[in-house]
């Protein structure tokens, strides 16, 4: 139901014909704050059996508890059936909408980025929307509180409804996106589910222990400038961290980059530190670095360069041979910071 459907109900109940055909033709006449707008939320949230005429006497003490029961109702998460939460909710992308708010003249309401989607059409009753805002929604807006949408992941916290997205942004009950490079994965979950996922999905290796020794091997190196390798988890001091290792261009350099990435959110991969150690012929290269939380994805990592990179000239000298197979031993460490 629109904020206009909702008017013209509430005209027609309370017997005013006359200022509900005013209203309905305008689709404009809801000024934050206006007594038209009070009732048209007082009767869109009243059970449709109440008597007409009690509607009147009693607009002002359903007014007050109507506020009161959706601060209530947030608490344990708002129903898919509260008018106010539904009206909030852009018709086209089922989000909650946020100012700017936008309505055609009819009154049907949509958020500012499917206004754009939809080509500035109504795709309710197909009218030119214009650049008419709904100020009165978006002031009933900023009344609520709401509960944070991974209520059910372990955030019980409340915001008000102008606060609620910021929060979710950087709620640290938000799941995790799949680490594993190589494909878009789209599978989220905390890091358990992910762990379980990586091993029996993406068949990773699993290992235990603080130290490891990875060998990567290539034909034909030379024909590859861009290519991933299988990813490595381990488990470590009870955490899990993802060794990476790439190959790309940086620049027109073919450079090969191996990073770690710890599963979990960036406080709790400040605890620990690695390193990451290649060579051969008396020669060494060594990174230390901390690693990166999942909450980044491995292409920033990469594109930022933090981790162990290493020019192919280089990585297939440290190979040995004729130069022509890569054959890279990459040692490291981790250890918990004090």
């Amino acid at each position: 139901m629109t904020l206009f459907d909702v008017a013209c109900h509430k005209s027609r109940s309370s017997g005013s014909l006359s200022s509900g055909k005013k209203y309905c033709r305008s689709g404009l006449a809801m000024a934050p704050g206006s007594s038209v707008f009070k009732e048209v939320l007082e009767s869109h949230l009243m059970s449709s059996d109440y008597e007409t005429g009690k509607a009147k006497s009693e607009a002002k003490s359903n007014i007050t508890s109507t506020k009161s029961s959706v601060g209530l109702s947030g608490k344990s998460g708002i129903s898919s059936n509260n008018g106010v939460y539904e009206l909030l909710g852009c018709p086209v992308c089922k989000n909650l909408m946020y100012p700017p708010i936008h309505q055609c003249p009819n009154g049907h309401t949509l958020c500012s980025h499917c206004k754009v989607e939809v080509h500035n059409i109504c795709p309710s009753c197909h009218h030119d929307l214009g650049n008419i805002r709904c100020l009165a929604l978006e002031k009933v807006a900023e009344s609520l509180e709401l509960p944070c949408r991974y209520q059910s992941l372990g955030c019980h916290d409340i915001f008000p409804y102008y606060t609620k997205l910021k929060h979710e942004q950087n709620c640290g009950f938000r799941p995790y996106n799949c680490p594993y490079a190589g494909s878009e994965c789209s599978v989220m979950g905390d890091i358990p589910t992910l762990v379980a996922h990586l091993k029996d999905d993406h068949k990773v290796d699993m290992h235990d222990g603080c130290t490891f020794n990875h060998r990567y091997v290539k034909a034909n190196p030379h024909e590859v400038e861009n290519a991933t390798w299988m990813l490595t988890v381990f488990n470590s001091f009870g955490r899990h961290f993802c060794l990476h290792f790439e190959a790309f261009q940086l620049g027109s350099a073919p450079v090969y980059m191996a990073f770690l990435r710890f599963m979990g959110d960036d406080n709790e991969a400040k605890k620990f530190s690695y390193s990451l150690e290649v060579g051969a012929n008396g020669r060494k290269l060594i990174w230390q670095g901390i690693p990166r939380s999942i909450r980044d994805s491995h292409r920033k990592v990469r594109d930022s360069q933090d981790g162990l990179i290493i020019q192919r000239n280089l990585a297939l000298y440290f190979s040995g041979g004729e130069r022509q197979e890569l054959k890279l031993r990459i040692t490291g460490r981790i250890w918990r910071e004090e």
